[in-house]
């Protein structure tokens, strides 16, 4: 196996594992309690802000 296909079924795994976490969040929270978390998640990525961090503070 190349290792773009091991990157792309790498790729493939954590995607289903975001579309799992999203159906669970769903079924608990709702719909838009999920889209406005994954948005938040996908700005404090963009904002390179730690994801685990409460304190949220940017990261270098």
């Amino acid at each position: 196996m190349s290792a773009t296909d091991q990157a792309d079924e790498s790729k493939d795994m954590f995607f289903a594992e975001i579309a799992a976490l999203a159906e669970r969040m769903i079924a608990e929270h709702g719909r838009d309690f999920t889209m406005g978390a994954f948005v938040l998640a996908a700005r404090f990525i963009a904002e390179k802000k730690d994801l685990g961090n409460r304190g949220l503070e940017t990261t270098n």
